[in-house]
């Protein structure tokens, strides 16, 4: 156990960090779609992602990111759509699956990269995210989605995710936010499949673009690099080890994995923290497992 923990730990480290693959970079509109290609400069059979950004943030933002994923033998594409002080999250979510039909149909780079068609999947930051899991729904060809700081959208993602039967990461802020944009415990307990729900101790909402929505809005904040680095490589290790298939990062699937600077959540945890199934203690009082939203009394 002790030598998994360190290992682990070791993973989360080398993944924190810019991985060994050589990356290029390409223009997704040359497929008919305003947008970024980021794919390692050769490989077969890889695993992909379209990856949403948030709202207001370009997909320039993520520059780092993508190219980050890409480097560890990922091809990810983003879509440059919806950016637009209002915008259509139902149309943002059509251009991530047109974005992953892409990225399994044709070869990148010089010919020499290939994706796996059942290695594919969505991810996305704030709103991006949540048009993820909309874009996901009921979407049998789907490997996963990993939610980073998910936002609301409309229709709502939550709602969708009672149709979300792929394994799922979320990613939750840690802090309390000083804007509060989604509502990350509900979707965790409305998805329908596999989950790893993971909160980011420190981090912000905004804090995960190259230029976060806090200082855009005020000119004040910034995000913590180091906070960011530990959910780049919890996104990362997840993508290698549930869309990828690499059992080296098998426990970055796995959600009693224990790791520092992250706290775990369980649905039943999640499901106690929703307004309709809050506890509310009273004296004299016991809760039976498995029943968050009543007090029965204590038998003596």
């Amino acid at each position: 156990m002790l030598a998994s923990v360190a290992n682990l730990k070791k993973l989360v480290s080398s993944l924190s960090k810019r991985g060994p693959h050589r990356v290029l970079v390409g223009d997704l509109a040359y497929a008919g779609l305003p947008g970024a290609v980021y794919a390692p400069a050769e490989g077969k059979n890889l695993p992909a992602i379209a990856f949403g950004h948030d709202w207001r943030a370009p997909v320039e933002h993520y520059h780092a990111t993508l190219r980050h994923l890409a480097s560890w033998g990922i091809a990810v594409a983003a879509p440059a759509t919806e950016n637009g002080v209002v915008v259509d999250h139902r149309g943002l979510a059509a251009d991530l699956e047109s974005t992953l039909q892409i990225l399994a149909g044709v070869r990148l780079g010089a010919g020499e990269v290939t994706v796996h068609p059942k290695k594919i999947g969505f991810a996305g930051h704030g709103m991006g995210a949540g048009a993820a899991v909309l874009a996901a729904t009921g979407r049998e060809h789907c490997a996963g989605v990993a939610c980073v700081y998910p936002a609301d959208t409309a229709p709502p993602s939550a709602a969708a995710a009672t149709n979300v039967h792929c394994p799922g990461l979320i990613l939750a802020p840690g802090e309390d936010q000083w804007l509060d944009r989604g509502n990350p415990r509900r979707l965790g307990v409305n998805w329908a499949g596999d989950l790893v729900y993971r909160e980011v101790d420190k981090a912000t909402q905004g804090g995960f673009s190259e230029t976060p929505l806090s200082r855009r809005l005020l000119g004040l904040g910034s995000s913590s690099t180091k906070d960011r680095e530990l959910a780049l490589a919890l996104l990362t290790g997840w993508v290698l080890a549930v869309i990828g298939g690499e059992k080296e990062y098998k426990d970055f699937g796995d959600q009693d994995a224990s790791i520092k600077g992250t706290t775990n959540r369980g649905r039943q945890w999640l499901r106690d923290q929703l307004p309709e199934t809050e506890v509310v203690v009273v004296p004299g009082a016991e809760r039976r497992d498995g029943d968050p939203g009543r007090e029965h009394p204590r038998k003596d």
